[in-house]
């Protein structure tokens, strides 16, 4: 049977897009070089780029553990954990990332101090622990909780898609060998949904990337931050925000080009 015109065209295509795409990337590069001015500005919003790497990876780590374990629970025989994993899924998907990160911020941390000072009430009046201030969790790990909760739920979605696309029979016939659950899961349901949850995943890990920049309204020193610095003291708008434009392209499309090689090496081996 004859490949569908679709698959044909994808297959034929070169990738022309992103050819020019390196070439505007060696020009821009050429510029910020030669020019003094854009020299100076991509020198000082390069400085956030291991603070917005840093929070990225770490609340896109949290997110992936906190988002399986609510995956599980959705999954589960037990009807309560499945109403539970399904109330915190849509409550948090009904948040816009930006109200939560200011809930998260000046709410939420606020209250988990007060619990954890609550806690230690004993220990702190035998003088074997001191309570905290609300200054003493950063804003910039308020910003990494934000988005690991934000994020959960949409990877607990994934997750769950992932999982119910296995075949149940092979689940089954996974049970009559009298493999325990922990196994099945693990030889059996979780090497075959990789292949399912990973496109959706890494999607997920560029648009952190993205929305990591959303730290920046808490004083968070990331790029955009530090971009928003520097135009509001030197008044240069049209410079600063066009590096901090590169430097995010740089970061999502190297990022995108790597995962979408890793999905092709899956699709690759053998089931």
């Amino acid at each position: 049977m004859a490949p569908q015109p679709s698959l044909r065209h994808e297959k034929d295509d070169r990738p022309w897009w992103l050819a020019v795409l390196v070439l505007i990337g060696l020009v821009l590069a050429v510029v910020i070089i030669t020019n003094d001015i854009y020299t100076q500005v991509f020198r000082t919003v390069v400085n956030g780029a291991g603070i917005t790497v840093f929070v990225t990876l770490v609340a896109f780590m949290l997110a992936t553990v906190l988002g399986l374990g609510i995956a599980l629970l959705g999954l589960s025989d037990s009807i309560v954990l499945r109403q539970i994993a399904r109330f915190y899924i849509e409550i948090i998907r009904g948040i816009p990332i930006l109200v939560l990160l200011f809930y998260i911020a000046f709410v939420g941390a606020p209250g988990l101090v007060a619990a954890y000072n609550l806690i230690i009430t004993p220990l702190a009046q035998a003088g074997i622990a001191e309570p905290i201030l609300v200054r003493d969790l950063s804003l910039m790990w308020r910003a990494i909780i934000a988005l690991m909760i934000g994020y959960s739920s949409f990877i607990a979605e994934i997750f769950r898609a992932g999982f119910q696309s296995v075949d149940i029979g092979q689940i089954e016939a996974a049970k009559s060998l009298g493999l325990s659950r922990y196994r099945r899961f693990r030889l059996v349901v979780f090497p075959q949904a990789i292949r399912v949850i990973f496109p959706p995943l890494s999607n997920d890990f560029v648009s952190m990337v993205k929305d990591s920049s959303l730290v920046s309204v808490l004083g968070v020193a990331d790029i955009t931050q530090m971009g928003k610095v520097y135009a509001s003291g030197s008044f240069r708008f049209f410079e600063t925000y066009s590096i901090v434009t590169y430097i995010y392209l740089i970061l999502t499309i190297g990022l995108s080009l790597a995962l979408r090689r890793i999905e092709k090496k899956m699709k690759q081996m053998p089931r």
